[in-house]
């Protein structure tokens, strides 16, 4: 008589992925189509502003039928302030035509939207957006991907970093409108196909530092035939080309840079990075480095000061999946939702794949908890690119969204005769907190957050901010071959709220990574860290965001400062912004 082992928790949990796996796989049921809207049951959580505020940007990725790779990883874009009038602005990241003579329905250019956000004597918010694309000096520049912003001058006004299929382009604001193109001059360069950046200070010197991920080697005449499980053509995958190596660029003050790449120690690994954020990982006060590669190891550059940087990635659990196995990480993202007041990832993956939560435990050493936070289950059909955290109802709990699409065929939408069959509809996950084991959960709640939630797109891009400045978190969409969505929050208004601007000393720039605190009870809490950088080919407000959820009493506000000063504030009002300087606050250092 034959003998059975018992299933053990592991086992069990693994039959489950598999028969989720399964059934999508076997799913006959097509997603939406494209542009259909279904209505949400509840009370929205997000609309859809779009036509209302004249953002009309439409992505162009110049496909042909050739199957370029290039075509299906574009693009994103920016939420800044280039006018300093105290509302962000849209910068929108355009594809291009691939081969000579194609044409296109749209003008290929990037565009710049102004912010023209009126408040009236009643609190209420005209908003609108302005194409000053032409006025601005911005002209066609390349097949574009991404976008980083940061004011790498100092001098106030926020400069921009375009990403390409091809040279990437430094973008510096005159501060009178005006941008001008100073890639050449600035030493900022890079031919390679090049995909997210970010702006960091990872020395200290009061420069915003320039990290430039890169993508794999791929030419349009190199370009290779391959094909879908049906022998149909389809899009290769990146282990069909060599990775690029990433770029480091040092900012020496005089408004150019040095290439420290190979004295950093970036160049001793790389492996096709589509993803790239900073922060202070393991709390020494020095800003880290992660990249999110696609279907190779992830890297965790730790800073050791002196300008050199180690990989850690492996040893601290954060460049594979929990059984060993690299994923397809495209998006990521970075910030402390379990309030433990140190920094976690979020990671955005293939379909079949799950996205990944690594939670810190303080160091800079990462458990993968996708499982049991209740992310995974949820991502598995799903092929997602950009995503954040944001707390969209004030409650003081990070929640996230993903944008979604994929990047190969999908079989069901192919048999329908979709034109463009690799579009999904986004997701947006709720935190339930903590609970008793100290387990913060999520709950998907898609279904209600909007009837734009239910628009079937090819997404890839995602930018945060407060575009309405009403005290909550917005979000950008940016679709390849698709219209860019603006997803206005409804809802976290209604709660308590303190909005931060982070200025150095001596200067009028935002000080990237710089973390604040809400104090409470004498002790800090609801840590944010002031940064652009994030999701996928994308740049966020640098703003800092607190929901308070139903309590609107704080003690006070602390600041930890890039340059390691820690200081306090208690007169910080609640229901607007406020900027916070650098020296102007009670010091809690001791020395």
């Amino acid at each position: 008589m034959p003998t059975f082992e018992p299933v053990t928790p592991r086992a069990l949990l693994w039959i489950l992925v598999l028969a989720t796996v399964w059934a999508v796989g076997c799913s006959e049921r097509a997603p939406a189509p494209v542009g259909e809207r279904v209505a949400a049951p509840g009370p929205e959580l997000f609309i859809d502003a779009t036509a209302a505020v004249g953002l009309d940007f439409v992505h162009f990725n110049g496909m042909t039928g050739e199957y370029y790779f290039s075509e299906m990883m574009g693009s994103g874009g920016a939420l800044f302030d280039y006018d300093n009038d105290g509302d962000l602005d849209l910068y929108a990241v355009q594809g291009g035509r691939l081969e000579v003579g194609a044409t296109a329905p749209v003008t290929l250019s990037d565009r710049l939207f102004r912010n023209d956000l009126q408040l009236g004597p009643d609190g209420s918010r005209n908003l609108r957006f302005t194409d000053v694309t032409a006025e601005t000096g911005i002209e066609p520049g390349g097949y574009g991907m991404g976008v980083a912003a940061g004011d790498f001058d100092n001098d106030g006004w926020v400069d921009l970093y375009v990403t390409n299929f091809g040279p990437n382009r430094l973008l510096r604001n005159a501060g009178d409108g005006t941008f001008a193109d100073v890639t050449a001059a600035a030493g900022a360069e890079d031919s390679r196909w090049s995909t997210s950046a970010a702006f960091l200070d990872f020395d200290h010197d009061g420069w915003l530092d320039l990290y430039v991920g890169n993508y794999v080697d791929f030419t349009l005449t190199n370009h290779q035939p391959c094909f879908a499980p049906t022998s149909a053509r389809d899009y290769c995958t990146p282990l069909a080309y060599r990775p690029e190596p990433d770029r480091l660029l040092r900012n020496r003050g005089d408004g150019t840079f040095e290439d420290v790449s190979a004295r950093a120690g970036i160049l001793e690994s790389h492996g096709g990075a589509l993803g790239v954020v900073a922060a202070d990982f393991d709390g020494d006060g020095r800003l880290d480095i992660y990249v999110a590669n696609d279907q190779m190891a992830n890297q965790l550059w730790m800073n050791r000061g002196a300008g050199r940087f180690e990989d850690e990635a492996l040893l601290a659990g954060s460049a594979l999946d929990r059984d060993g196995k690299p994923e397809a990480s495209m998006g990521v993202a970075a910030a402390d939702f379990d309030l433990d007041g140190d920094e976690d990832l979020f990671l955005t993956h293939l379909a079949g794949e799950k996205n990944t939560l690594y939670v810190n435990g303080g160091d800079g050493w990462f458990e993968d908890r996708s499982y049991e936070s209740g992310l995974a289950l949820a991502s598995l059909p799903m092929t997602a690119f950009g995503a954040g955290w944001l707390d969209f109802d004030n409650d003081g709990w990070l929640d996230l969204l993903t944008v979604n699409g994929d990047v190969r065929a999908i079989e069901s939408l192919v048999r329908a005769h979709d034109p463009f069959p690799m579009h999904q509809p986004n997701q947006l996950f709720r935190s339930l907190g903590a609970t008793t084991d100290g387990e913060v959960r999520f709950a998907e709640v898609t279904e209600r957050a909007s009837s734009a939630f239910s628009v079937s797109e090819v997404s890839r891009g995602a930018a945060f901010g407060d575009v309405d400045n009403d005290g909550d978190a917005d979000v950008v969409v940016f679709n390849n071959n698709g219209p860019a969505r603006l997803l206005l929050n409804t809802v976290g208004q209604d709660r308590a709220w303190i909005g931060l601007e982070l200025v150095g000393r001596g200067t009028s720039r935002q000080m990237l990574g710089a973390r604040a605190a809400v104090v409470r009870d004498g002790r800090p809490m609801l840590w944010r860290r002031a940064r652009t950088d994030g999701s996928y080919a994308s740049a966020n407000d640098p703003r800092v965001l607190f929901g308070l959820g139903d309590g609107t009493e704080i003690d006070a506000v602390r600041v930890e400062w890039p340059s390691g000063r820690r200081e306090e504030w208690t007169d910080v009002p609640l229901g607007v912004y406020s900027t916070l300087r650098e020296g102007d606050g009670r010091s809690l250092d001791h020395r």
